[in-house]
Parts: C-alpha cells; sequence; structure tokens
C-alpha cells in the first residue's frame, strides 16, 4: 500500500467526491455525456483544480495515484472517462481516430469546473497521460482554445506524460504552435518505444517557435518506459504511432523511481502554476 501513498507528508484531506456527467458536442456534431470524477478538497476559499485524462486504456491506477497527491495539496481533480460515452474498448483500435476528437471532452470540463462555486476558473490545468497527454498539449494552443472557449478563459497549466512526442509539426493535424502563453510541463521515459528517445529536452517535440519553446519544459527520465507511473504490471501490445509511426510492438511499464519524481515534479509544476489565495 505504500505505493499509491503521496510523496509529501501531512494529513490527508476532508474530501467532496462526486460521480457525474457533463454535455459535450463531438466533432461529427453528437451530443455525448462524458463520464467524471470530481474530487474536491473541503475548504472556505475556491480551489485550483486540475482535469485529468486518460490513455489509451482508459482509466487506470494513474489517475487516482495522481488525483489524491493534487488533492493532498488543495487541488481539486476531475478525472474524465473519455470512452464510455462513445461505447469504446480503448487500445490502439478501440480509441478514437485522433486525439483532437477528445479536445471537447477536456474543454467541457474546463467549462464545468470554471462554473462550479468552489473552484477558482483562472486557476484550472490540465493533466494527460499518453493519449490524454496528447490531448493535453493539442489543449495548450491558442487555436484549441478559441475555438472551445470564450474570450478571457483557458487553462493555466498543462502537463503531458509521455504524449507520443515526435508528432508535433509532423503530422497533420498535431500542430503545436502559437500557444496560449501557459506553462507546459512533458515528462517522458528515456525508452519509450513511441519516441525512440536518443534525443532529450526540447528536440523531443520539433518545430517550436522561440516563444512557444520558452513555455515548454521537458523532463527526460533515463531507463524508464511508456507508462512508467503506472501500478500496473508490465504488459506488451501494438499500436501505428509506435517508432515515430512505424509501428510495432510496444510496452509499457512501472519504473518505481522515475514514478516517485514525476509525482513530485507534478506536485511542484501545478503547486506553482496555480498558486493564488483563492476566495
Amino acid at each position: 500500500m505504500t505505493d499509491v501513498l503521496p510523496p509529501s507528508s501531512g494529513a490527508w484531506p476532508a474530501l467532496h467526491t462526486q460521480q457525474l456527467c457533463f454535455p459535450v458536442q463531438a466533432l461529427d456534431g453528437t451530443a455525448l455525456h462524458i463520464g467524471a470524477r470530481l474530487q474536491l478538497p473541503v475548504s472556505e476559499r475556491r480551489v485550483p483544480a486540475v482535469v485529468i485524462a486518460h490513455g489509451s486504456n482508459g482509466i487506470d491506477s494513474r489517475g487516482q495515484l495522481h488525483a489524491l497527491d493534487l488533492n493532498r495539496a488543495g487541488i481539486a481533480t476531475l478525472e474524465l472517462d473519455m470512452w464510455g460515452a462513445r461505447g469504446l474498448d480503448g487500445g490502439s483500435e478501440g480509441r478514437p481516430g485522433a486525439a483532437w476528437e477528445n479536445l471537447p471532452d477536456v474543454f467541457g470540463a474546463f467549462a464545468l469546473l470554471a462554473a462550479h462555486p468552489r473552484v477558482d476558473p483562472q486557476r484550472i490545468g490540465v493533466l494527460g497521460f499518453s493519449w490524454g497527454g496528447v490531448v493535453t498539449l493539442l489543449s495548450a494552443t491558442r487555436r484549441c482554445r478559441d475555438q472551445y472557449l470564450p474570450a478571457g478563459q483557458q487553462f493555466a497549466a498543462h502537463a503531458a506524460m509521455y504524449p507520443a512526442c515526435w508528432i508535433y509539426n509532423t503530422v497533420p493535424g498535431y500542430e503545436l504552435r502559437n500557444l496560449t502563453g501557459a506553462r507546459v510541463l512533458v515528462l517522458v521515459g528515456g525508452r519509450d518505444r513511441y519516441d525512440d528517445p536518443g534525443d532529450s529536452g526540447h528536440d523531443l517535440i520539433t518545430g517550436l517557435g522561440p516563444a512557444d519553446r520558452a513555455l515548454v519544459q521537458t523532463v527526460v527520465y533515463p531507463g524508464a518506459e511508456h507508462g512508467f507511473n503506472m501500478l500496473e504490471a508490465p504488459y506488451q501490445y501494438r499500436d501505428p504511432i509506435l517508432h515515430r509511426g512505424q509501428g510495432g510492438e510496444g510496452r509499457s511499464a512501472p519504473h518505481p523511481e522515475s514514478r516517485e519524481a514525476a509525482r513530485l515534479a507534478l506536485l511542484r509544476f501545478f503547486g506553482d502554476a496555480l498558486a493564488g489565495q483563492g476566495t
């Protein structure tokens, strides 16, 4: 059980926990109701919040691992189920055709949190794993923000874990340019078979201009594979996005040292980016 404890010391927070659904319009015009789990620290002030977007396999240990860390730091979390409303099974053959199809989900989650009386609408971040990490990075562009949110609203911070870094500004539809100005954190494993690393830092994401590059911090954990923050057993799979688009066999596996380092990195990142007194 020690693996699931937050890395910080202190008492566990009192939480209001709620399972809910919120409406979004899919890109094809279909009306969907996205399931989500809201965990809201009890506070007399408005609190910051983070939307959590899962990977291709759907909800697993990673969402609650980081949600509880953030809750303990006084940050609300809204963990999404992006597959349930679409009747998808997950995996490389059971997910949408493109990650941008899930942009309505994360921006709909932002709208839900921004309207919540106990959440500070100026301090909402988003955290995504793998597929959810791709959605997270796309949501950091002005193009996507302006498509889904009214003027004056945007995510205050974006954290993407192993989001197939090679695809941005390479594959049409995955343009990562003209960022909103919010801070972006990218955490990847040095042995991730999606990117076949050998590069480090910003070289993992090419085509960033100087202004955008200044907003993006990349951390590479040597020895870690895809899914290094998971608690489940390692597993193998096939995905056409692997090996920089050549496709093939991939492997997701926990890496305890990198997982704990990433937990601390995420707490520092969101704690800093979402800092404020609330009202």
